[in-house]
């Protein structure tokens, strides 16, 4: 067992190496990466109680990686406790220092891509999670714990639905329709619950939109109903159902005490769904108004970017 000295957290990429110390990472003064608009993004402004709470949760993570820093689930325990204190690039070294201490793993390069997604480097995304995808075949799905518990405290998703959904995700934000919607499909194979469904369900709806595959969509939505137990995933479900005709677009845009996530997610699914029934000067405001918030990291945040970017590179 090796420990390791204490004080913060330091990572080089280009060695593959992570130096992991006591002190939990704090706020760099250098952006995290760069926007799709070409804008720095900086680790957000944590609330101080929720920084503390988070940063406690660090403390064990690094005190179990120190007692053994080749266990597995010890790294990847501290690369996803540095990712939720917003220093994502230190996530990125703390997996690949897994990478290179377990280079079968799968979830190494699962939980890589995602950060690399939250970066805007999804052509290392996708190296990663298609690696992943192979690596997995010799291994049989298992739930993931969850790192920010939901409602009800049951983890919902899986090693295999993970990294299709993330893996379809990255192919969807480069606008590879074909491969996207056939690994939004894969997850949707694997899914376990109503959460599962309903979140790789709207991005194959999405997603054929897009490929103007319409009826195709429209079957998407034949099996979502407004009764379907969802614990977490309910900013897809409104989604799905808005789709269906069953809710109003505008009442997805109501703040309503809806945190950032949930806000744009859902606004993402809105401005979407407006661009695909041709209302492209509608949908770019609700894009725009996305990527206002704060908080860079959701995944309807980074679509909405993308978006932009392309309604750009379209006008030009």
């Amino acid at each position: 067992m090796r420990l390791v000295p204490a004080a913060a957290l330091l990572c080089t990429l280009a060695l593959g190496a992570c130096v992991v110390r006591r002190g939990p990472p704090s706020p760099a003064g250098y952006p995290e990466t760069t926007s799709l608009l070409g804008q720095p993004l900086y680790a957000p402004e944590l609330p101080l109680e929720r920084r503390q709470q988070l940063e406690a949760e660090w403390r064990q993570a690094y005190d179990g990686y120190a007692r053994d820093t080749d266990d597995a689930d010890a790294i990847i325990w501290l690369g996803r406790r540095t990712a939720y204190l917003g220093r994502y690039r230190d996530a990125v070294g703390v997996f690949t220092e897994g990478i290179h201490k377990h280079p079968r793993d799968a979830r190494m390069y699962r939980h890589r891509g995602h950060r690399w997604i939250t970066l805007r480097e999804f052509g290392n995304a996708v190296r990663d999670l298609e690696h992943a995808a192979l690596l997995m075949r010799a291994r049989p799905d298992e739930v993931e714990p969850d790192g920010q518990p939901n409602a009800r405290g049951v983890p919902l998703t899986t090693l295999h639905g993970n990294v299709w959904y993330h893996l379809g995700l990255a192919y969807y934000l480069r606008g590879e329709w074909a491969r996207a919607l056939a690994a939004f499909r894969n997850s949707l194979i694997v899914a376990r619950n109503d959460d599962s469904r309903v979140a790789s369900s709207d991005w194959i709806y999405m997603t054929l939109r897009r490929m103007g595959r319409h009826d195709e969509a429209a079957r998407v939505l034949e099996p979502i109903r407004p009764d379907m137990e969802i614990v977490e995933n309910n900013a897809y479900h409104r989604r799905l159902l808005m789709y269906k005709g069953l809710l109003p677009p505008d009442s997805l845009l109501a703040p309503g005490g809806q945190d950032a996530v949930t806000l744009a997610t859902q606004g993402y699914g809105v401005g979407n769904w407006l661009l695909v029934n041709g209302k492209r000067e509608e949908a770019e405001e609700i894009f725009w108004r996305v990527t206002t918030a704060e908080n860079w990291a959701p995944f309807g945040y980074i679509a909405a970017e993308a978006d932009l970017r392309r309604i750009g590179r379209a006008r030009r």
